[in-house]
């Protein structure tokens, strides 16, 4: 398997859809933009695509023939790490929420504008190259018996290494980067995310998914706190008491 295409103005996209029009589009658009990109028209050619040319993003249709893109999505997690934004027909909060389940890191409802879409495409792929990161800022965080490597994009909880998507990653380094201070979920999604208006639920699944990698028990979560009213506080005291959390 071929190594991620690693050259900063530009990515490898794989983009998946069994509508050729949008697909044409969506790529048209990616090309003009300076991406290189493959597209794939189910779920099979997708795995193999991949396989053959590993791709630095997945532009994933949740709605596919045979296999639908959660499981495209799962199996492709399987493989290794890769950012995904999904494509879904119905503006069903459910099917978003199932997408950032899998581990999309980023979604879009169709109709959508081709224009938006290369947006977000370039801001998830800045965000997942080490090499954008803040010269001034730390390269090892450490909090709560975590400890992450900003440059190696790597988390462990006490020293085990911890499966994280590209925003699990993210939000966790931006935590523990302000132990104790509170975040807005609209905070969360401008500093995390880099976006200005979005849907709030993609913040509160991110922290759900987080919570269920970090936490000792998710249900009752101790390190990554609901502050209620306002949105989510890092606790980097281990030894806090234990907190209900049934609604956020």
């Amino acid at each position: 398997m071929q190594q991620p295409n690693t050259t900063p103005s530009a990515g490898r996209v794989l983009v998946v859809d069994d509508d050729p029009t949008v697909a044409e589009v969506v790529a048209g658009y990616l090309v003009r933009a300076g991406h290189a990109v493959d597209r794939a028209a189910d779920g099979p050619s997708a795995l193999a695509s991949a396989a053959g040319q590993w791709p630095d993003l997945v532009v994933l249709d949740l709605m596919l023939p045979g296999m639908d893109g959660l499981e495209v999505c799962a199996r492709l997690r399987e493989r290794g790490p890769v950012p995904v934004i999904m494509l879904t027909a119905r503006g069903d909060e459910d099917d978003r929420v199932l997408g950032l389940e899998v581990g999309a890191d980023d979604y879009v409802t169709k109709p959508f504008s081709p224009r938006e879409l290369v947006l977000r495409v370039e801001s998830v792929l800045r965000r997942s190259r080490p090499a954008t990161e803040a010269p001034s800022a730390p390269g090892t965080l450490t909090g709560a018996g975590l400890t992450v490597d900003v440059a190696a994009r790597r988390a462990t909880k006490e020293g085990t290494e911890l499966a994280l998507t590209l925003r699990e990653f993210d939000l966790l380094a931006f935590l523990l980067r302000h132990p104790g201070r509170a975040f807005a979920r609209e905070e969360l999604m401008r500093e995390v995310w880099g976006w200005e208006f979005g849907d709030l639920s993609t913040v509160t699944v991110h922290v759900r998914r987080l919570r269920g990698k970090v936490e000792d028990d998710p249900a009752r979560p101790r390190l990554i706190r609901t502050v209620w009213g306002v949105g989510y506080r890092f606790e980097p005291d281990a030894d806090a008491g234990p907190e209900e959390d049934r609604h956020a």
